[in-house]
């Protein structure tokens, strides 16, 4: 039962029955006519055509400025009359068409219950009014033109030539020539330091930035057995120490990608070979990484070596990547090129590598993922998020591989900052922290341990028994990514990694 308060003497439990006449007005209206509703839907509909007509009005042609716009329609009311003018501007046809297809829509039927008509036209009505109306789709690929349609063919994968390489040389000759007239040869491909001539034991094939596949000939593409040797040639001299290493390393560079471009081109993605030719350029960048991040840290040249480390990981992600493809395609997976991967996203400023860790962790086969290399950098992985360095430096220094620790080095800085800070926090104020305990949780000999604490803010003293300590709880700590400084592990094991790099590839 409906209960209003305001008129109950008792709330909630009155039992008196309200007055049906305060409920129910005495009189209601009568039901409106046909004729009434006719004309109530005619005033809607001039309401809409009038809102309509407001927006029409005020329609921007696309293109043009607002001045533009307000001289054509100037224009347009001054020629109403001329032959030229005849025909009524876009806007006006708009409106008139809208009008019209608002009154048929709008019209009611009668005969049909009470009340309000139905609304709804006729499907004739509807297939007239939508023919009458100007075609404002887009175009699809039906009405592109024959012109068109044969250069999209022209850029169909299925109709490119099947190139097969058939180049002898590690540089096609046309191009050898080409260089030597424009005295455009590397340091490592001159003939006896002339600018101006090769020969094929010296010249390599330049990577081609802006190149297409019907351009290209059989002649200017190499074949498998000559990339191969190719590359052998290249790591010789990426072995060499008779230029500077940034000289060495933007000529292979740049020789590297010309290979995968080959490789690409002639559609080679299965093969042991290929597999071998893409894990050998995995390594010379991942050893580059190191190298380049060495440069930065402890010379005067980290301006300019900078762009050059990050086209490294650049080129490096790409080269995994087609790596990662190839493995797919043979079913012969290398876990430790997979642990590549895990490891470039550990760091606060590690590069965007695309599709994120999680969705790619769950793509790999179960053999890979319980490989002992991924296992590692799994464990590395959580152990930096969890923010467990001790864990994390332990781990490396017993299971890293070469490799693995060249890219990892740049991070452990990182690592070591927040080992500093957790033992500056969490010690005692009036037990300062030696710095030989200090040396064993970081890893690190005793002086890089106290210039690596000046470089997080912190200071150090030494005591009457020349013992070194730290104070705890200082609030003066900085992250140490300004530090140029590189301070190598102390381990037996990764010794050899601080002296040269070794023959891994």
């Amino acid at each position: 039962m409906l209960q209003f308060p305001a008129f109950m003497t008792q709330y909630p439990t009155s039992t008196r029955i309200i007055p049906t006449s305060l409920l129910l007005p005495s009189q209601w209206p009568n039901p409106q006519s046909d004729e009434l509703l006719l004309a109530i839907e005619e005033a809607e509909l001039e309401q809409k055509y009038n809102d309509i007509r407001k927006i029409s009005s005020n329609i921007i042609v696309i293109g043009k400025t607002t001045a533009e716009n307000d001289k054509e329609d100037f224009d347009d009311e001054a020629d109403d009359d001329d032959a030229d003018n005849a025909e009524e501007s876009e806007g006006d046809e708009f409106e008139q068409e809208t009008k019209t297809y608002l009154m048929e829509r709008w019209q009611p039927r009668r005969g049909r219950g009470r009340g309000r008509g139905s609304y709804s036209s006729s499907s004739h009505t509807q297939q007239s009014n939508v023919s009458n109306y100007p075609s404002t789709r887009k175009p699809t690929l039906n009405h592109i033109s024959s012109d068109n349609n044969e250069k999209h063919d022209n850029n169909d994968p299925d109709n490119l030539p099947n190139l097969t390489g058939s180049c002898p040389y590690m540089c096609p000759v046309d191009e050898r020539t080409r260089r030597e007239r424009l005295r455009d040869l590397a340091i490592f491909e001159r003939l006896n330091g002339n600018p101006t001539q090769s020969s094929s034991n010296l010249a390599v094939k330049k990577f081609c930035r802006t190149i297409s596949t019907k351009d290209v000939r059989d002649l200017d593409l190499r074949p498998i057995l000559v990339l191969e040797d190719t590359l052998n040639h290249l790591l010789n001299i990426f072995g060499s120490k008779s230029q500077p290493f940034e000289v060495i390393h933007d000529f292979i560079f740049d020789r590297t990608r010309s290979i995968r471009q080959d490789l690409s081109m002639q559609g080679i993605i299965t093969g042991d070979q290929a597999i071998g030719i893409y894990e050998k350029i995995v390594k010379f960048h991942i050893i580059s990484h190191h190298k380049l991040h060495r440069n930065i840290v402890n010379s005067d040249l980290g301006s300019n070596i900078s762009p050059m480390h990050h086209l490294n990981m650049e080129q490096l992600t790409k080269t995994l990547s087609s790596l990662y493809h190839l493995y797919d395609q043979t079913w012969k997976p290398n876990p430790e090129f997979y642990s590549f991967y895990v490891l470039l996203h550990l760091g606060s400023d590690h590069q965007p590598t695309g599709e994120s860790l999680s969705l790619w962790l769950q793509k790999l086969p179960s053999s890979v993922m319980k490989s002992k290399e991924m296992m590692f950098s799994r464990r590395l992985l959580r152990y930096s998020r969890f923010g467990n360095f001790k864990k994390f430096l332990q781990t490396v220094d017993s299971e890293a591989s070469c490799l693995q620790y060249y890219i990892l080095e740049p991070f452990i800085c990182e690592v070591r900052a927040f080992g500093l800070l957790c033992l500056n926090h969490g010690g005692y104020k009036l037990n300062p922290y030696p710095l030989v305990d200090i040396c064993k949780h970081l890893f690190m000999e005793e002086f890089d341990v106290e210039s690596f604490c000046k470089d997080c803010g912190l200071e150090t003293y030494t005591s009457e028994d020349g013992t070194k300590f730290m104070p705890t709880k200082q609030t003066s700590f900085c992250s140490p990514k300004g530090s140029r400084k590189y301070y190598p592990m102390v381990s037996k094991r990764l010794k050899i990694l601080y002296d040269e790099v070794p023959e891994i590839i």
